[in-house]
């Protein structure tokens, strides 16, 4: 069962209208309880680092789903902040992000080759996956484009756990996998069949 963690912060709704035209079944899960019996999870999550980490923290989740992902090795892919939060921590904020995957959350506004670009950085853009990469293993071809709506980028500690990266001035983290775990900068339930494709890939991982 594919949970999706609604803590709050995220279109839960797309994710599910997705899962729906695929065939495939999801669920919404508001409360440990709920959790029970997944095996993949999804983590949203949109705006300030600090507000969507400290949503899950009081939601009363993040005890179980850390049970789960590190304890049971349930897959995991968080989206857009939801990715951010797999990180150590967030130039954007103070609050401690989940920690598992190691890297760091930057602004681009403070990298010199993004500086003076508009902000956020919108828009459809192309991934350049890696090679061996989980997630782009079927059905990708090189022009695949992916929606994105972010100011702040993930930047991996071990570019190993790097499976993507994207140009908006710079070349950046796009995508990280370790192991079981994943995290996205775009939004797949956004990026049309480029996205309903990822997500299916993680599903059947």
């Amino acid at each position: 069962m594919i949970c999706i963690v609604d803590y709050g912060v995220g279109n839960i709704q797309a994710f599910l209208n997705l899962f729906k035209r695929l065939g495939i079944e999801a669920r919404r899960a508001v409360a440990p309880e709920e959790l029970k019996g997944a095996t993949r999870l999804i983590l949203p999550g949109v705006g300030h680092f600090d507000h969507a980490m400290q949503r899950l923290n009081d939601s009363g989740m993040r005890p179980k789903l850390e049970e789960l992902v590190l304890q049971a090795r349930v897959p995991v892919i968080g989206v857009c902040v939801g990715m951010q939060m797999l990180a150590n921590g967030s130039d954007e904020g103070v609050l401690p992000g989940l920690g598992w995957i190691p890297g760091r959350v930057r602004a681009f506004s403070s990298q010199p080759l993004s500086a003076n670009l508009s902000m956020p950085h919108m828009g459809w853009n192309h991934l350049q996956p890696k090679a061996g990469s989980l997630l782009f293993s079927r059905d990708f071809d090189e022009g695949a484009e992916f929606y994105f709506l972010h100011s702040y980028f993930f930047d991996a500690q071990d570019k190993q756990d790097v499976a993507a990266t994207a140009r908006y001035g710079m070349e950046f983290d796009a995508v990280v996998s370790q192991g079981h775990i994943h995290g996205v900068q775009c939004h797949p339930e956004k990026s049309h069949h480029w996205g309903e494709k990822l997500l299916k890939n993680f599903v059947e991982l």
